[in-house]
């Protein structure tokens, strides 16, 4: 299975015994091939990874996907892009298992729109990127979207190619309007005259609503950067609303302007161009950003955990 262009499929396993019979036979060929690979997946899938390549192990990256991928958008510049840029005269290979059983609503759309968006992020690269999916416990919409969104599928029968691939379809699909936020909200207008008061705002709020301080500093960078795209490429001026959303504490921005690259944010800070890289420090940032995009505007959330 040496693969010496882009390929991406998605693999669909059903047993511990498949998941890791796939796995391990994609890193062999990997390493096989002399090319460079890494495993991003939940962290107990990595350590049955580690243990069953033995010794091999020690040539392969570990990254524990449940943290290095807790926000969707960050898979792209910070574990993707990064293994494969490190290795610009290789075929990297890499097994990226972004969506998991446990994956929250909230989260299934930023993670559907990720693994469409590879595609369109590594096209005419050499790199291979597999992505498993527990075939026996995901819903029926999480393997059905794996269809679209990858060209090729791979399961215990084989490799065929995917007769529903349009990547781009779905990332229009989930570019919904986002629903309403229940409860307390606390509203900023802004301009840019305002900016200062963002901050301040950010910060008073996101302490009210149960980040400790360290993480209202961060929502504080992220609102600041949001707020000041919107200032300057988003009409000139904003709306800022934070709330409470279970666990978490959402800050959000909204504005005039319309989001016309879907790579915005997702590429290393080298190649971001004309707020992408504000964009691209919010995903690094946030544990999760769903953002809406369309002629009246863009909306974007950014998600904090409260601990």
């Amino acid at each position: 299975m040496i693969m010496s262009d882009f390929r991406h499929p998605a693999f669909f396993y059903r047993t511990p015994e498949e998941y890791l019979a796939g796995a391990t036979a994609f890193v062999h060929a990997g390493l096989s091939a002399g090319q460079p690979v890494a495993v991003a997946v939940p962290g107990p899938r990595l350590e049955e990874i580690r243990a069953g390549l033995g010794s091999a192990a020690g040539s392969v990256k570990m990254i524990d996907m449940r943290e290095a991928g807790r926000n969707p958008g960050r898979i792209l510049p910070g574990v993707l892009s990064a293994f494969a840029d490190a290795h610009p005269h290789a075929t990297p290979h890499i097994i990226g298992e972004p969506i998991w059983p446990g994956r929250t609503e909230t989260e299934y759309p930023a993670c559907a729109q990720h693994e469409a968006l590879i595609n369109l992020a590594f096209a005419g690269r050499s790199i291979a990127i597999m992505c498993p999916y527990d075939a026996s416990r995901l819903g029926r919409r999480a393997l059905a979207d794996a269809a679209v969104s990858h060209p090729v599928l791979w399961d215990a029968d084989g490799e065929r190619k995917s007769d529903r691939f349009a990547p781009e379809r779905l990332v229009a699909d989930y570019n919904t309007p986002l629903p309403e936020p229940v409860g307390t909200v606390r509203v900023l207008p802004f301009d840019e005259a305002a900016l200062p008061l963002v901050r301040e705002f950010t910060v008073a709020e996101t302490l009210r609503a149960g980040l400790g301080r360290d993480r209202a500093g961060d929502a504080e960078l992220v609102v600041n950067e949001l707020a000041a795209n919107s200032v300057h490429h988003g009409g000139g001026s904003g709306v800022v609303r934070i709330w409470r959303h279970y666990g978490q504490v959402v800050c959000e921005v909204s504005d005039q302007g319309r989001m016309t690259d879907p790579l915005v944010g997702r590429r290393p800070a080298g190649d971001s161009v004309r707020g992408g890289r504000g964009v691209l420090m919010v995903n690094l940032i946030a544990d999760l950003v769903r953002t809406h995009t369309g002629p009246a505007g863009t909306t974007t959330r950014a998600y904090f955990r409260r601990v």
